[in-house]
């Protein structure tokens, strides 16, 4: 059996909204509902995060919720996933952020199975891509052996940051893909937290409408029902890698 698992990268320091994966949401950090909802997989879960002081808090939360945590470098994301992936022997790594407080952990724990059907290491499985969910939805799904690659040839700044382009890019020309995608489409839709107008709207659908409770298809739904409520942050741009 594969060794898979779920690794989650946080800090504290990020830079339009510091602090945001502790920021309260009924009475509990916003990093709480991240770490629920990705433990519907089945998947264990792991905190890769800094060696800063200012992300302390990151690792109290860590050793409180029972998750391991790797500590690393703040401006080499990569080398904290594979940091990970060698101290906990992973053999399939599952790449989410921090910042996605509604993403669907049984939507990741399908998307595995049928990576782990495949039975490819050079295959790079993701619903970013080709994007037809929202945004905070986000998880992409590689082999120990291709993070080895780009953990040991990547040198660009933006591979280091953001861990996966060295692999999405298919700079080694043998990457093989699959997508995770739904119909209709919904990538317009914002629930990542990267702004005050972000949080809010995750605010607001968790603590009066459940949200926390409710599965990708549910979550449209919802959004598709109030759009005033998608109005909140349609106005906030994605930070471009």
């Amino acid at each position: 059996m594969k060794n898979v698992g779920i690794v989650s990268q946080a800090r504290m320091t990020s830079t339009r909204l510091p602090g945001k994966v502790l920021l309260p949401i009924a009475g509990k950090p916003m990093l709480h509902y991240h770490v629920q909802r990705l433990r519907a997989s089945g998947l264990p879960l792991y905190v890769a995060t800094t060696t800063n002081t200012t992300d302390d808090p990151l690792a109290d939360f860590a050793a409180a919720y029972r998750l391991p945590c790797v500590r690393g470098a703040e401006d080499n994301v990569l080398s904290r996933y594979w940091q990970c992936a060698q101290a906990y022997d992973l053999d399939i790594i599952v790449r989410v952020t921090s910042d996605c407080p509604l993403i669907d952990g049984a939507l990741i724990g399908r998307a595995v199975q049928m990576y782990v059907a495949a039975k490819d290491e050079r295959l790079y499985l993701s619903n970013v891509l080709e994007r037809t969910f929202p945004r905070g939805l986000d998880f992409e799904i590689f082999s120990r052996e291709l993070l080895a690659e780009a953990a040991h040839l990547a040198t660009l700044p933006p591979d280091l940051e953001h861990v996966t382009p060295y692999i999405h890019q298919n700079r080694s020309g043998t990457v093989r893909f699959r997508h995770t995608t739904r119909q209709p489409g919904r990538s317009s839709y914002r629930l990542t937290v990267d702004t005050a107008e972000d949080f809010a709207l995750i605010k607001t659908l968790i603590e009066q409408h459940h949200a926390d409770h409710l599965s990708a298809d549910q979550l449209i739904t919802l959004l598709d029902a109030h759009p005033e409520l998608v109005a909140l942050n349609a106005h906030i741009e994605q930070k471009k890698i």
